[in-house]
């Protein structure tokens, strides 16, 4: 490791883990790697939760409580976000039955039926796990909706536009 003096400290510049930019560490701030923008502070703080969930136990406990009381609190919340989002529903129907497909991993050799066929449109293409014969084409077609007014929060379809 490689320790600056801290005029050295103050004029070098890093790139930022999350966006890659470069910037001006702050010498208060010991191994700073992400810079002050809001989406790299955000990155920074989801990527400090996922480890403090996996590493300690009273944390990932709290959290959980904390879920629980909220959902005591809004009862039917996510019914009515359903009903109200039927875009999102259908989406997230797509991704679970995909989910579930890479769960069981129960493809059969030289099994092969015909696809459905799909609306010309865009789609994700999500590659399935197969055995022995099956043809490395076959894919899951989850159609790419837009929402207007929401965003799926967050989901796939907010990526890349």
């Amino acid at each position: 490791m490689v320790f600056l003096r801290q005029e050295e400290a103050m004029n070098s510049v890093i790139p930022c883990t999350h966006c890659g930019r470069l910037f001006a560490p702050d010498p208060r701030v010991k191994n700073q790697r992400y810079c002050g923008e809001k989406d790299c502070q955000r990155a920074r703080k989801r990527k400090w939760q996922k480890e403090k969930l996996v590493n300690d136990p009273d944390y990932k406990a709290n959290q959980r409580a904390c879920q629980t009381d909220w959902h005591g609190r809004h009862p039917g919340y996510y019914r009515k976000y359903r009903r109200e989002h039927p875009d999102c529903r259908k989406r997230n129907n797509l991704l679970q039955c995909w989910r579930n497909a890479k769960a069981r991993i129960i493809a059969k050799m030289d099994e092969s039926k015909p696809g459905p066929v799909n609306k010309p449109g865009a789609f994700y293409i999500l590659p399935l796990v197969a055995k022995m014969d099956e043809s490395p084409q076959k894919v899951l077609l989850i159609p790419i909706v837009t929402i207007r007014g929401g965003d799926c929060k967050r989901g796939l379809d907010s990526f890349g536009q």
